[in-house]
């Protein structure tokens, strides 16, 4: 996997008074943020307030109504979807592909074939926790497992910018746990320019150097905090460390006010 778009261009993303509507209403509005190269940035804020939408905008999915979106310097949609990679909030595997197939298939859509997507893509199996369970389709594998499949296969995808939309949303507080001390050290291992949207607070600041929090809708830019990202320690540790607790409660006060 690359990461050589870092040299190309200052920042990975760019965003410049961004606004976004549907049907007359507001979803977001005057938005900038601006990323550096293999940064890890988390965004929080009210239900409805755009943070999806958001993603979408940067990924080429949708455009802008008024201002200017950059993913390493390009600006039209189909370039910045050839730099990201969106990793929803549903895994969105296909149920009749095994766990190693569902993880290549990025490989074979870039023109791999799927002898040459699985034999690049095997190896990794066992750094990302799923080792003997390459044959097992997703109706047999646990939801993190599944996870764990769907952000392998994002990294498959071998993009510079990762976009990840609640990844652990579905999953329940002990495996999200797990999951939150596993994505740590894959981001570690796998370097990228990561934007993660969560409603979680504790999670956004665990694992990101930035915390964006946005207004209700339409959303704005309400502050940039200081995460976590770089704490020494486990997750238990970090979260229950004053440091951490002090940040956590700062970021409830601006989320609240």
């Amino acid at each position: 996997m690359t990461s050589g778009a870092g040299d190309e261009t200052a920042l990975a993303i760019d965003l410049a008074g961004v606004g976004k509507a549907f049907g007359g209403l507001a979803a977001l509005m005057d938005v900038h943020l601006s990323l550096p190269w293999r940064s890890r940035t988390a965004i929080i804020g009210p239900s409805g307030g755009g943070k999806t939408t958001l993603l979408q905008v940067i990924a080429g999915l949708l455009e802008p109504d008024t201002g200017l979106v950059r993913v390493a310097g390009a600006t039209a949609a189909r370039q910045r979807l050839s730099h990201c990679a969106l990793m929803p909030q549903r895994d969105l595997l296909l149920p009749w592909r095994t766990a190693l197939d569902n993880a290549a298939i990025a490989l074979e859509n870039r023109g791999a074939g799927r002898a040459e997507a699985r034999r690049r893509t095997r190896p990794l199996l066992e750094q990302f926790g799923l080792g003997g369970f390459e044959r097992a389709r997703p109706a047999e594998l646990s939801g993190g497992m599944r996870q764990r499949v769907s952000f392998l296969r994002t990294l498959m995808a071998d993009k510079d910018v990762l976009l990840l939309d609640e990844p652990f949303g579905a999953l329940d507080s002990i495996t999200r746990a797990q999951l939150q001390e596993w994505l740590r050290e894959a981001m570690d291992a796998v370097p990228r320019t990561v934007l993660l949207v969560t409603h979680d607070v504790e999670e956004a600041l665990l694992l990101c150097q930035r915390v964006v929090v946005l207004s209700q809708r339409p959303g704005r830019v309400v502050t940039v905090l200081t995460g976590a990202d770089g704490f020494p320690g486990s997750r238990r540790e970090i979260v229950t460390s004053p440091a951490f607790v002090s940040l956590k409660e700062q970021a409830l006060t601006v989320i609240g006010s």
